[in-house]
Parts: structure tokens; sequence; C-alpha cells
């Protein structure tokens, strides 16, 4: 990816986000990043305080864009609440977070004549009916159901940006997101893997809903941002699947947990949530073939360096100045 302009990353003190951030400062770029703190946090950026190709503006996406962005050519949109915990309980802020958010993204892009990439997500399928998932496929999503502020959020977000390219000619690019996890995860937000490793880490039980013989598939950060930064240069709009196609019982992701902590945490079962999705993996056909992208990193490799940062957070040192 060229540096030629600024970047744009909305969602910037988020998990993905502030990943993210490092690695195109990394590479060269400047970074605009915005977050209106609601799930994210400025530790994840602490690092990148005062750095010459960094700036950072608490800001709400719904809210027109703030000044200062006139030299941006690439978006990221990741500005939208991830957590369970989170969104069910702010389901207004979430789905305005996909909608008008979007919107306002994709009208500062067609102005300028940016490219935006839209973190959509596996959750557009729902609890499938095909398997694995492909980008074919349209889903099976609850409108109405506790998830729908995030489902269906996500849903619109990805009808608003391909409407924007067929009416205005808007330059877009769409990732569906399978579960992604890795450091910087918030111990509170209610996702498989950062639950397990702070309760395994606590000695208190690890907390399955179900019989936890549904199943995921996790794609280790490194290997997502991979992905987002091969599609954003690419010239494929999408949506391509970006996740690992390995796939794991909830049990299977518990057990490994307690053996890379040594925990000796029991597991407790509780109720299923409603319209939890019973199976989950992506095919990455598309992106293996149009984005010369797939994950490398194992779940078991990536749990344990998950589980070294969750017992051991350390600070990040700040990128070099290119």
């Amino acid at each position: 990816m060229t540096s030629d302009g600024s970047i744009l990353v909305t969602g910037a003190a988020g998990f993905l986000g502030s990943h993210l951030c490092d690695r195109l400062i990394a590479e060269g770029h400047r970074v605009h990043g915005i977050d209106d703190l609601s799930t994210g946090s400025t530790r994840h950026l602490a690092h990148l305080r005062g750095h010459p190709a960094f700036s950072f503006t608490v800001h709400d996406i719904a809210r027109p864009l703030p000044p200062g962005l006139d030299d941006v050519t690439r978006i990221f949109s990741l500005a939208c609440p991830a957590s369970p915990a989170y969104y069910q309980q702010h389901p207004v802020q979430t789905l305005l977070a996909s909608t008008h958010g979007v919107w306002q993204l994709l009208e500062f892009a067609r102005e300028r004549g940016a490219t935006l990439l839209q973190t959509s997500t596996s959750e557009v399928y729902g609890d499938p009916q095909v398997h694995p998932q492909h980008e074919g496929y349209w889903g099976h999503v609850n409108p109405i159901g506790l998830r729908s502020c995030y489902d269906e959020g996500k849903r619109c977000a990805e009808s608003l940006c391909f409407a924007c390219e067929r009416q205005y000619g808007t330059r877009i690019r769409v990732a569906r997101l399978f579960n992604s996890y890795g450091p910087r995860l918030r111990p509170d937000d209610g996702r498989v893997v950062s639950n397990f490793v702070t309760q395994a880490l606590a000695g208190v039980p690890l907390t399955i809903y179900g019989n936890g013989l549904q199943t995921r598939s996790f794609c280790y950060v490194e290997d997502t941002i991979d992905g987002l930064i091969a599609l954003m240069v690419s010239s494929v709009q999408g949506p391509v699947n970006i996740g690992n196609p390995t796939e794991h019982t909830i049990l299977e992701v518990a057990d490994q947990v307690l053996r890379l902590t040594g925990s000796r945490s029991r597991i407790d079962f509780h109720p299923a949530p409603p319209d939890d999705p019973v199976r989950r993996r992506p095919d990455i056909t598309r992106a293996k073939h149009e984005l010369h992208w797939q994950p490398r990193i194992a779940l078991d490799e990536g749990l344990r360096r998950t589980a070294a940062w969750f017992a051991h957070p350390m600070p990040v040192a700040a990128p070099k100045a290119a």
C-alpha cells in the first residue's frame, strides 16, 4: 500500500483498531484515529501519543466527522461495538454506528474520492443453514432478536456500501470478519477467548453457554490485520471472508485454555442465549485466490500469546517514524 495521503481508522482505540494503527504506522503511513471510547481504551494507543505520524480524536462516528481529515485517501471503518455484553445493553447506539455512521463515512469517501473498507462480520450469516459459510450465502438472521442490533446493523452497512458504489461509484471494500482474538481484548467483553482466559487465570469456573458442542473459528489478530490490509490494497470489492477455517467446539477451546494456563478451574454450563449460532466456519476460497491471504497462526499458539498478555500486560513500544 502506497503512503500517498493519510489513512482514517474509526474505532481506533478498540481491539482491532489499535493493532491496525500500529501496523499502518510501522509501514510508514500517516494515520488519523477516531473513537468514542464506548468500548475502546486510550491505553491501547498510549504508546502512539506524540508520534508524528498519528493523531487521535475522541468522536462519535454517528455525528458529523471532525475537521482536519482533508488529506485522507483511505478509510478503515471499524467503529461498532463487537462485544455482546455491550451491544445488547446499547442496541440503538450500535445500530447508529453501522447505519448513520457508515453512511457519513461513505459520503466523506465519495466527496474526496477515497476508498472505504467496511469491516463487516460473520454475524451477517446468523445461525447458518449452510456450512461452511461462503460469501454467496444470504444468511439466517433474526431481524428483531437480541443480536439484531449488531447483525442487522452490519447487514445494512454492507447494503449501504454497495448502494453507494452502484449509484455514485464510491470505492468500497467489504470484509466479513470471523471471531478474532489476541492481546488487547477487553477482559469483560463477553467473548469466548477473553472470558475463558481471564476466568482460568483467576481460578474461577469457565462459563460455557449451551452444551459446548457449538463451533467457532478463531483468527489471531495478526492474521486478521494482514487480511484487512490485503483487501484494502487489492481491487476486490468483496465481500470477502477473513477468518480461520479451522473449526473448534467451545469445549475444545476451554480445554486448551486450561492446559495452556495450568488452571484447575472447573467448567460451568449455563443456558444458551437466544439465537446463538450452532456452527460457524468461513469458506476462505475467495481470500486465498483473490487476496493471496490465509491465516498462519494456529489456535494453540494464538491462545498462548493471548494468555501471556492477560497474565502480564506489557506496554507497547511506539513504531519508529518512517
